[in-house]
């Protein structure tokens, strides 16, 4: 999840990411999370980003959109970019079946 200022009622958030050190992107809308616990001063947005499989050995660059009150403002970690990587999943030795899609996506909270 990401918190932003609660400059506006009406603001929008996205994220822009990319697999391949930016020959392509996309960018996926961030949705608005209740409060917990509210603060009055920020509001949370969660989003899901639908990787898939290739998303196993790459690594996941991303920056945060937010749009409010006509202006727009970014935060793409000191222009680093946020980053994460991924590897392959080590399959339990024992225990209830695995879900095959539950790999296909990242939800940041």
């Amino acid at each position: 999840a990401v918190r932003v200022l609660n400059l506006a009622y009406e603001k929008v958030v996205s994220v822009r990411y990319t697999l391949n050190g930016w020959a392509n992107c996309a960018e996926a809308a961030a949705t608005y999370q209740p409060p917990a616990p509210a603060d009055g001063i920020s509001d949370r947005f969660a989003f899901l980003l639908p990787l898939g499989a290739a998303a196993a050995e790459t690594t996941l660059e991303f920056a945060v959109r937010y749009r409010v009150a006509g202006a727009e403002y970014w935060d793409n970690n000191e222009g680093k970019n946020y980053r994460l990587r991924g590897r392959q999943r080590v399959p339990p030795a024992a225990g209830p079946p695995q879900d095959p899609d539950s790999s296909a996506w990242i939800h940041f909270i």
